[in-house]
């Protein structure tokens, strides 16, 4: 039977309410809209995008595709946000997880629970675990062992985003003011997604941070580290208030998922198979030969 949840938050937006470090990018059970191939900026589902956002840069991290899941490297130590895209013409319900737990109850993750509740075409980041109507904790990475899930004895799921998706029972109208962000059940909402001139700045500073990682693969190949994490970080303002959801069904309409870990684990798993690790090839060109071998470029 769907669940009737009554009670939901919705966060108006704020433009003037200032934000910590507010450059920021996506991961969990979550989607976002920017689109890409190889390496992308965001997990497609059929009704939301998700993307993870590095809040120091302003740049959606990489999504890379492997054995049909997607993954991006997080840096130790930077917040980041979690930005879902509402793709259909009606609203929906965002159940959300980071490693395996409700990032607004804080209970082991269930997609019963409560979530947010997005407008028709609407897009928003999530930047933290909710601690108020007025508050949460930033999200951060961090070692496995500093982060909230197994500060709270719930270590097994580290590592993953999760979204699970609900349609409405009861379709809305579309409002003629321009859309809020909304959560269902005790859940609550985060700001308004960047505009289209921070989105452009983003793509920029994923290209430049490709270009880098690229160089530094070549120079060495990575060595195993520990494992990432998201830690429980400094309170940062985010105000919500509240809506009614009534699901469609029970379950969810779709999950979107991201993992995440440190770019060396991910290149050592394979999983950036681009930035060396695969096997060597004694004759990357075949046979061709154009001649003696060049000097190196100056340093």
């Amino acid at each position: 039977m769907p669940h009737d949840l009554s009670r939901t938050r919705i966060e108006p937006a704020r433009r003037g309410t200032p934000r910590r470090g507010f450059l920021s990018a996506t991961a969990g059970f979550l989607a976002a809209a920017t689109w890409g191939c190889a390496a992308t900026a965001n997990a497609v589902g059929s009704q939301v995008d998700v993307a993870v956002i590095d809040r120091d840069t302003g740049g959606a991290l990489d999504i890379y595709a492997h054995r049909g899941r997607s993954y991006v490297a997080g840096r130790p130590g930077s917040r980041y946000a979690i930005r879902v895209s509402n793709r259909s013409g009606e609203r929906v319900l965002a159940v959300m997880a980071v490693d395996g737990v409700n990032i607004v109850t804080g209970q082991t993750a269930d997609w019963s629970q409560g979530g947010y509740v997005l407008a028709p075409w609407q897009s928003y980041e999530i930047t933290g675990w909710r601690k108020s109507d007025r508050e949460v904790a930033a999200f951060e990475f961090t070692s496995l062992p500093d982060s909230y899930a197994a500060r709270t004895g719930r270590p097994h799921d580290v590592g993953v985003i999760g979204v699970a998706v609900f349609n409405e029972r009861i379709a809305r109208p579309v409002p003629a003011a321009p859309p809020q962000v909304y959560r269902s059940d005790g859940a609550k909402s985060e700001s308004d997604a960047g505009n289209t001139a921070r989105d452009e700045l983003a793509e920029k500073s994923g290209a430049e941070q490709r270009a880098s990682a690229d160089a530094a693969g070549r120079a060495m190949v990575p060595q195993p580290a520990e494992r990432l994490g998201t830690g429980h970080g400094a309170r940062e303002h985010s105000y919500a208030s509240a809506t009614a959801f009534v699901r469609r069904s029970a379950s969810p309409r779709e999950v979107v998922s991201i993992r995440y870990d440190r770019w060396e684990n991910l290149v050592r798993a394979g999983v950036i198979a681009q930035f060396g690790l695969g096997e060597p090839r004694a004759f990357p060109k075949s046979a061709r030969n154009d001649g003696f071998v060049p000097d190196p470029p100056a340093r």
